[in-house]
Parts: C-alpha cells; structure tokens; sequence
C-alpha cells in the first residue's frame, strides 16, 4: 500500500487520496513532535487552557464544513456529525476549566520530613490510534486530557477519515496550539508498531476492537509503555418487570440506531423478561420496520449507510450465521439492491449463546432481543459477555435499578431509562475485553502523567 484513500459509503465514490508517510519523515514526526513536548511542558495550566478555550472556538466556526467532511467519509448523518462537535467542544471547555485544578499539585504530611507534595508531570509523546466511526470525538478523547496534561500528542487515524485527521490538526494549530504537537500520521499498520517501538514515545492509547486491542497491548507491553484501551462490546439494556413499555421501546430503538448502529456504547442487546417480551418484541419490531434508510446529508434520515461495504458485509455473515444456529429476523436482515454501503434496520429473536448475535459485538443496525425469566435473569444474562462497557436498565423503580446498576452490573457505565453515549465531567471506559482505562471527567487527564512524590525531609 503506497496511499491511503477515502470513499463516500453512501455512494461509492473516491473523495481523496493521500501518500503513505516514509520510515524517515515518520521518525522526524516523533521527533518534532517530542521537541514540541518539551516546550509545552513548560507551559503554564492556564496558558494551556487559554488555547484549549480556542479550540473548543473554532470547533464551532468550522462546524458545517467539518461536520460535512465527516459524513461523507464515514455516512453519519449529518445531524449526528453536528453533535459530535457540539460535543467535541463541549470536552475542550470542560477540560479548560477543570485541568488547572484536576492536575494542580497536592500537598501531603510526610511522617519523617516537614512536607510532601504529589505533582502531576507529564511523560512525554502518548500516540493514539482512532477508528472513523466518531471521526472528531475519538480523536479529541484523548488528545485535548494529554495537551491539558503537558503531553505531546500522535494520530493515527483510521484511513476512512484520513480528512477529519487533517482537519482536526487545521482547527488545533488555528486556535494557537504549536506546530509539531498534536500530529497526524498518515501510515500503515507495520509502520505503526515503529511507532510504538520508538523510544520517544511514551504512552499508547486505542480505540478499536478486542482483537485490535491484544495486538497493540501485546506490543506497548513488550516495549513496557502504558496503554489505554476502550474496545468494543456487546452492549446490554435490561427491559424489567416494572419498566414503562413505552419508554422501553422508543430508547431502545435510539440506542441501537444511533450513529448508524455503529458506537461501541450502542445497545446492543435487548433483555426483557417473560412478563413484557411479547408485547416488547411486537412494538419493537413495527418501529424498527418504520426506520428507512436515506441520505445522510439530508435532514429527516433516520439511517445512512454503514462506515464502508467490507464491514456491511461482515455483519451480514454474522446475522446469517445466528439465523443458522436458531436465530430468527423478524424484519430487516437483507442487503438491499442499491449502490453503496447499506444495511437496513434488523431484529433478531431467539437469540442464544453460540450465535455471534449472543456472544460478539455486531457493529452495525442489529439488534438481538432476548428473552430472560425474570429479573434476577434479566441481570445474569446481560454479564454473561467477554465484554464490560455500557449498558441500561429500564425500571419504574428508579432506586432499585441504580442499587441494581452499582452492584451487579459488570460494566464501566450504566444508563437508568435512557440512552447516552458519553459526558464530559463522567469516565468512560469498560472492563473485561472491552479494555482499562479510563477518559472525560478529570480521569483521562491522569492516564498518562507521572504522579510524582517529592519529599522535603527534616534536616
């Protein structure tokens, strides 16, 4: 591969195509990347606040044009790409405000020394690979926590959004972030364990699948360097014995829609017990019927394409393969006869373990509707998964579904009756196979810092 190429899913057509970086201009990357660091180590909180302020700025003057970019590269709808930078903006002036305190040094007593102080220093060049599937948000997750903690910053982002990539470093460099310290590499996947390898940098950091996830844990770990991982998951929403039906129904439809059903916190799996699954599966199915599939640009689309045809494909041959083992659709479950990257709304039923309806991620508009006893049920099923990042309950009974949410479910975030994908005062993360780690809420500043002691002792 000498290039790497962006295609409009919706279409089918070529946007642009970009060179492969050498081994030589990607080493000189790090490296200015890493003298840009050095600088900007130095920097004070407040001054690093001041440019993230800007950046949250230009975000918003460039919303149409970016939020654009983004749907023809990856078929979101352009309502949703609109969010995400809302979003996006929303983390930069979060971060502004909340980093000078979050990272400010904390003084402790030393039992043999007049004082200590914690300091929150920070390490270096931290290289993130980001998938297209939030083309903005993921790269900006991580990005604006280590440029608020004093850390050079790498992409590799996925070659789907290659543009957004670009145009993510346009806004950075616009609202007055030095050159050289937030860098787009443009690269292949060999080149990227160079990249790891490389003794500038100091930390790695990855969202994509549990698969992807092993092999780069694999490598930072045998060049021992921190790793943050959000992987994906399988996502449960409980439907309990009191929930409102209603409610139930039109969030789960969101929850599984959303982005195209492409987010790795979509619902995935919905668990009803035995008391609501008929009349949850009946009104379940007719909305999700009424979901069509259109043009992504235009305003009213419910459903645009899936991020690229390769992966449309491989949901289909999971869906087949469920049907298969025992699995039946209820509406949905063909690739329709039209140019482009399309699938429809689907619903599964009879969903069990073997099936990959049951134990993987299906990262597109499928939902698998499960039928539990009760629900005591209802909660045992949802943690029989490899995977642990998000999940809903929906209950009339506020109090016990929270009890329920803290206690039992093995996930890293848990909605009571609703649907959300991530805040920026809130961590987000997951256990199990969907990885360690934690970002947003003042947690993601401190991934990549060197919590350091120093002890000033009596004479």
């Amino acid at each position: 591969m000498t290039e790497l190429k962006t295609v409009n899913p919706a279409t089918g057509e070529t946007l642009n195509t970009y060179p492969l970086m050498s081994d030589t201009e990607v080493a000189e990357a790090v490296k200015q990347c890493h003298e840009a660091y050095l600088d900007w180590r130095l920097t004070s909180y407040e001054d690093r606040a001041k440019i993230i302020n800007k950046v949250a700025e230009v975000l918003r003057d460039r919303k149409d044009e970016f939020a654009e970019l983004m749907t023809k590269e990856t078929g979101k709808l352009l309502s949703g790409s609109k969010q995400e930078i809302d979003l996006c903006a929303g983390i930069c002036e979060y971060t502004a405000k909340n980093g000078p305190s979050e990272l400010a040094d904390e003084t402790r007593d030393h039992p043999n020394g007049e004082r200590a102080t914690v300091t929150y220093s920070p390490i270096g060049v931290v290289y993130g690979i980001q998938p297209w599937n939030f083309p903005c948000y993921q790269a900006i997750r991580y990005s604006i926590a280590n440029l608020m903690a004093g850390n050079g910053v790498l992409l590799k982002h996925a070659e789907a959004c290659t543009g957004s990539g670009l145009m993510l470093r346009e806004v950075f460099e616009a609202a007055g972030l030095p050159k050289h310290l937030f860098t787009v590499l443009l690269i292949d996947h060999d080149q990227s364990d160079d990249v790891i390898e490389n003794d500038l940098v100091r930390g790695v950091t990855l969202t994509g699948s549990d698969k992807a996830g092993k092999i780069v844990a694999k490598k930072a770990g045998e060049m021992l360097k921190k790793t943050v991982l959000e992987l994906g998951s399988n996502d449960a929403f409980l439907v309990l014995d009191d929930a409102d039906l209603d409610l139930a129904v039109k969030t789960s439809v969101t929850a599984r829609i959303f982005n195209n059903g492409q987010t790795c916190v979509n619902g995935k799996r919905f668990i009803v017990t035995e008391k609501n699954y008929d009349a949850f599966v009946e009104k379940y199915t007719e909305a999700m019927k009424g979901i069509h599939l259109g043009d992504p640009m235009v305003k009213d689309t419910q459903l645009g394409p899936m991020s690229r045809s390769e992966l449309r494909d491989d949901l289909h041959e999971q869906v087949k393969e469920s049907v298969e083992k025992g699995a039946k659709i209820l509406c949905g479950g063909e690739i329709p006869d039209m140019q482009g990257a399309w699938y429809p709304a689907t619903v599964l039923v009879d969903v069990k373990p073997g099936q990959p309806a049951y134990d993987d991620e299906l990262f597109g508009p499928v939902a698998s509707v499960i039928k539990a006893k009760d629900d005591e049920d209802a909660m045992r099923i949802a943690n029989d998964s490899r995977y642990g990042l998000g999940g809903g309950i929906f209950s009339t009974n506020v109090e016990r579904a929270e009890k329920l949410a803290k206690t039992y479910f093995d996930t890293g975030m848990v909605v009571i009756n609703g649907y959300d994908i991530a805040a920026p005062n809130l961590p987000f993360g997951g256990v199990k196979n969907s990885g360690f780690g934690r970002e947003h809420g003042g947690f993601g500043m401190k991934e990549f810092v060197n919590a350091k002691a120093v002890s000033v002792l009596a004479a």
